[in-house]
């Protein structure tokens, strides 16, 4: 249909419409998990500009974000090692460490000699840096709530469960792949 609707009234999107094509040109092939990986992919793709946007509204990109996020939602003292920063990350430290550059230019962080090993580096969330995690979060969460709109309580938290399932599958089918590997 034209309208975005299919013929029995409920909505036709854009992955509906690929998965449409592909059975016109490859018949056999069994296109389900674009189902649901496929629109997980676009879903992320449609929210990504409005949760940066949100972040580049208080001067920071997702990943200085993500950095005073963790500091913060790492409890007191809001400090961390960099091993557990890149970890909970899941970057590289070089990647990290560019990040930490900048946000303790920024008066976000602050890194502190480790006072169980004088050789070590904490990572510690500046009052201002917490303040700002806070706020920035805060606003994200009431920008994705509006995206959620078109599900009730009760759908949201059936998707929610699905998801987490989904996800947790997942991540235990590759830590097996990497146990096998030795990694």
């Amino acid at each position: 249909m034209t309208n975005g609707t299919k013929g029995d009234g409920s909505y036709e999107d854009h992955v509906d419409r690929l998965r449409r094509q592909w059975a016109l040109e490859l018949p056999d092939l069994d296109t389900e998990p674009m189902a649901i990986l496929g629109r997980a992919f676009r879903l992320s793709n449609l929210v990504r500009p409005s949760i940066e946007a949100t972040f580049a509204d208080f001067g920071l990109d997702r990943g200085e974000f993500d950095v005073i996020a963790t500091l913060r939602r790492s409890g007191p003292p809001y400090r961390l090692t960099p091993t557990e920063m890149y970890s909970a990350l899941m970057i590289s430290s070089g990647g990290l460490t560019h990040r930490l550059d900048r946000l303790e230019k920024a008066g976000l962080i602050r890194r502190e000699k480790s006072p169980r090993d004088g050789r070590s580096v904490l990572v510690a969330l500046s009052e201002a840096g917490a303040a700002l995690a806070e706020k920035a979060f805060r606003t994200d969460m009431a920008s994705e709530s509006s995206f959620l709109q078109a599900l009730d309580g009760k759908e949201r938290e059936a998707l929610a469960v699905l998801l987490r399932k989904l996800i947790a599958g997942i991540e235990n089918q590759q830590a097996q792949g990497e146990d096998e590997n030795g990694g």
